[in-house]
């Protein structure tokens, strides 16, 4: 005899689902609150409404029905150059002055207000500065020099990165409409101030998909900040898949024994009990599916099963037993404390070679309001030599060529002083990127002599143009990978259109 049907009424009993009673209000709750994918499933079962179904399909295709291996594009737009990324982000805002963007004439001016003409009729300086009577110039207090075959200045701050120049583009006029960090931040990472949007991650997994279905395709790795230096918190709305299905969201990594929380079995269960459960598990929610349509019921059968395969690789991939004696000359001792700027970067090469789609590690602290000089050298000595050693080891292994790596943060730095440090800048920032079809050695973009403002406004890049430049090194076109949200096509650069940087591309 066959089973009524978890959600429908039998002989006037009360509805049941999995053989448990459901209040009938309740069943009144779910038709009352039915979406259109609800008002397709059950339309369906009608001959007018499979009709519909037909008209509507191209519109309503649920995010469940794309396979988690190809992405909902199925194949890049075009052969792409990258097929992963890892976003090496420095959140506060580092001082591109005292960096990458050298400028002789600021001893010049040290100690003297900055030109009236340079800061501009428009000149709106942050809450912090806005009761300054003056706006005094301060030169770096690093020296620069030309390095690589292509004779980029770099600080003496960098000395590491510095021999790797040639293989990083710079990109000297980035720009921002905000001048505050959390919207900032926001805005490198989603294209929009505000939450509610999805990250880059989160839209490259769900465009591309995963290349292992033991990982996760997003993977977030948070550095211990440094004692004795202010950072704004990152929060994981810089990851959230937002209203793209759940299991594209990016998955944080604790250092430690256990990255991940509720990672291991109970104790008393073995990995088959394990594997009968969640069987058991899949087939309630193919059922609850059924009923209801919701694709969210799909995307948290697809995280059970990842959790599954991740209690045989996340162990796997933390344990840097199998790491030749070269790893550790290459990335110093640092790389053996979890948690450190330089363990993730060597966790980001080995998640690469494991075909994570998309790794983001956070360094927080740039925010030098003061203690410049010494905040730089503490920072930088955390991170310089683990940016150095992530891309030589990439390039030795035959893996930077198709990997994208970015580093950069939400904006600059002021040149004018605020004390002894820096106010904020989003009138111009320099970020770089490095393999996955990014031409070494170049530059893009000019700023002023008191890197103040971009000289050439046609050089410009916003966030959006970053982002369209990240996918278009991937194959993805930005406008044509898009989600409709209550009626408006949104995309990685929102509702507006990304410029890629052509200067920068192979």
């Amino acid at each position: 005899m066959s089973k009524p049907h978890p959600c429908s009424d039998h002989h006037g009993e009360a509805p049941t689902v999995w053989n448990l009673p459901i209040p009938r209000d309740l069943k009144e709750e779910w038709k009352a609150a039915v979406t259109r994918r609800h008002f397709l499933h059950l339309a369906g079962s009608t001959l007018g409404g499979l009709g519909l179904a037909h008209l509507l399909a191209k519109d309503s295709a649920s995010a469940s029905s794309v396979s988690a291996a190809l992405g909902s594009l199925g194949a890049p737009h075009t052969k792409g150059s990258a097929k992963r990324v890892i976003w090496l982000f420095m959140a506060g805002g580092p001082p591109h002055q005292d960096m990458w963007d050298y400028k002789p004439r600021l001893a010049e001016f040290d100690g003297q207000d900055i030109p009236k003409e340079v800061l501009g009729a428009d000149f709106k300086p942050s809450g912090m500065t806005a009761g300054n009577s003056r706006f005094t110039v301060k030169t770096s207090p690093f020296k620069f020099q030309q390095h690589g075959q292509s004779g980029r200045f770099v600080s003496e701050a960098l000395p590491w990165t510095a021999k790797c120049v040639d293989d990083i583009a710079l990109i000297h006029s980035m720009y921002s409409d905000a001048i505050n960090h959390e919207p900032a931040i926001m805005l490198m990472n989603t294209a929009a101030m505000f939450p509610g949007r999805p990250a880059l991650g989160a839209w490259i997994s769900y465009g591309l998909g995963s290349l292992n279905a033991n990982l996760p395709s997003f993977v977030v790795l948070n550095s211990t900040q440094l004692p004795g230096l202010s950072g704004q918190p990152v929060t994981p709305r810089l990851w959230s898949s937002s209203f793209l299905p759940t299991e594209h969201a990016g998955v944080a990594l604790r250092a430690g024994a256990d990255p991940v929380l509720y990672l291991r079995d109970p104790e008393g269960m073995d990995r088959a009990l394990r594997r009968n459960l969640l069987d058991g598990v899949a087939e309630h929610n193919e059922r609850t599916f059924k009923a209801l349509g919701d694709s969210e019921t799909h995307a948290r059968i697809a995280q059970y099963e990842m959790a599954f395969n991740m209690q045989m690789s996340v162990p796997e991939l933390t344990d840097f037993s199998d790491e030749p004696e070269s790893t550790w000359e290459l990335y110093g001792p640092d790389a053996k404390k979890p948690g450190t700027f330089t363990y993730n970067c060597l966790m980001a090469r080995r998640m690469a070679e494991r075909g994570v789609r998309f790794t983001q590690l956070y360094q927080r602290g740039w925010d030098f309001h003061g203690g410049l000089h010494g905040g730089m050298n503490a920072l930088c000595g955390a991170t310089d030599r683990a940016c150095y050693a992530l891309i030589t080891d990439l390039k030795r292994r035959g893996l930077l060529d198709d990997t994208l790596v970015i580093w950069g943060g939400e904006f600059g730095r002021t040149t004018y002083s605020q004390g002894d440090g820096r106010d904020h800048h989003a009138k111009c920032f320099t970020n770089w990127m490095a393999g996955g079809g990014v031409k070494g050695g170049v530059s893009h973009g000019q700023t002023d002599d008191f890197a103040f403002n971009v000289l050439n406004p046609g050089d410009k890049v916003h966030p959006r143009d970053f982002i369209a430049t990240a996918c278009h090194a991937l194959g993805i076109e930005s406008d044509r990978l898009t989600k409709r949200v209550l009626g408006v096509d949104l995309k990685p650069t929102g509702v507006e259109h990304g410029k890629r940087i052509e200067s920068i591309m192979a």
